[in-house]
């Protein structure tokens, strides 16, 4: 048995630099990718703690996932939330920690440009919801209208009612646990702006002298976070 880390935000290969300099974790395709291909067809298990992410990065791990040849375990040990409540129901099998969340919500999106801009991405949010209700639903046996109205509330669950609701077949350590019946929260999504301008910072050596990437063993110092801000924003002195 393979374990295999979902843990951080779900973010496309080339955005993973930009949010890890801001200090988040973060997963990719790239990485689920090369997890599976190094665990070779052999059983694996996903240790998932998220919040979700990007709703294309999210479908290439679900869909690489569905591919793999071995039985996929997802242990939800923290939060499974958006995009990854996905990638755990890409799992056979769906445990869950007694104190972990599993949480579902309509698709969210920033645009900017005109009314047909506007529409356009109305219109690619319902399709999106749409592919969203079809999968939970038949994961969890749940009608689709009622899936729907899970997602307009943005719904938690922990693991006894994800397991009510078929969305979990398990709480990890009960023996006796009831058969089940069968996209990013609380970090911000950056504009593609912000991902450019962080870019050219990281591969511009002229800011080495600014400020530099914070080490691992000090990723959260707030001042040095500050600093990044600023020049984020174009407000540095």
């Amino acid at each position: 048995m393979v374990t295999i880390p979902v843990k951080g935000m779900v973010t496309p290969n080339d955005m993973a630099e930009v949010y890890s300099w801001f200090g988040y974790e973060v997963v990719t395709p790239s990485d689920i990718s090369k997890s599976l291909n190094d665990a070779n067809g052999q059983d694996i298990t996903l240790e998932i703690n998220s919040p979700g992410g990007y709703v294309d990065a999210g479908s290439e791990i679900y869909t690489a996932l569905k591919k793999y040849q071995g039985n996929v375990t997802a242990q939800i040990v923290g939060q499974a939330c958006s995009a990854a409540s996905w990638i755990a129901l890409a799992a056979d099998r769906v445990e869950m920690a007694p104190t972990a969340q599993l949480m579902i919500h309509r698709a969210s999106t920033g645009v900017d440009g005109n009314v047909d801009d506007v529409a356009s991405a109305l219109q690619s949010l319902n399709s999106l919801d749409s592919a969203f209700v079809d999968l939970y639903s038949k994961r969890s046996g749940i009608d689709k209208q009622d899936v729907y109205r899970m997602m307009c509330k943005t719904t938690w669950m922990n693991a006894k009612e994800a397991v009510i609701n078929g969305f979990a077949d398990a709480i990890m350590f009960e023996e006796n646990s009831t058969p089940a019946v069968i996209n990013a929260y609380g970090v911000p999504v950056l504009s593609n702006q912000m991902i450019i301008k962080v870019k050219n910072l990281l591969h511009d050596k002229s800011t080495e002298s600014v400020v530099k990437p914070l080490p691992k063993e000090n990723k959260k110092n707030d001042g040095q976070l500050q600093k990044k801000l600023a020049i984020l924003f174009g407000k540095e002195k």
